[in-house]
């Protein structure tokens, strides 16, 4: 469902950025450039760090194309900079497919191609009898 546009006349474009356990997706549709994460303005959001990294593909892409849409994204699990990678990569692209750009997909892949390419490391689950995924218990031989 990554990049799928909805409505030809209105075009509202629907993407989906992944990192660890963080799914976020973002809907894009003609505004007046303000964007909400989980229904609270970006501006807004309490961490700078995260923030900053979800602002990356909008301050790129400059007030010309981000002054004419309105982004909505709603993210889940994760931490917080796993939220904000995710955020970051589904608000790329769905920019990508909003434009139809190809100028703006090179320039996002020369600045960092985490933003248009899932990372597909997961954590490792534990495993039985053990503390973590791989530590074993401590041997006592007296």
């Amino acid at each position: 469902m990554s990049g799928q546009l909805l409505d030809r006349e209105r075009r509202i474009v629907i993407a989906v950025g992944k990192r660890k356990t963080a799914v976020a997706r973002a809907v894009i549709r003609p505004g007046r450039g303000r964007v909400w994460v989980n229904g609270v303005p970006v501006e807004l959001w309490p961490v700078e760090m995260a923030r900053l990294k979800m602002m990356e593909p909008l301050l790129l892409t400059g007030e010309g194309i981000w002054g004419k849409v309105d982004v909505h994204v709603s993210v889940k699990g994760g931490g917080v900079m796993a939220q904000a990678d995710a955020v970051r990569a589904a608000i790329a692209r769905a920019l990508i497919s909003f434009t139809g750009n190809e100028e703006l997909e090179r320039m996002f892949k020369e600045y960092s191609r985490a933003m248009l390419a899932s990372d597909p490391r997961q954590t490792e689950p534990e495993k039985w009898m053990r503390y973590s995924a791989r530590r074993f218990r401590q041997k006592s031989y007296r």
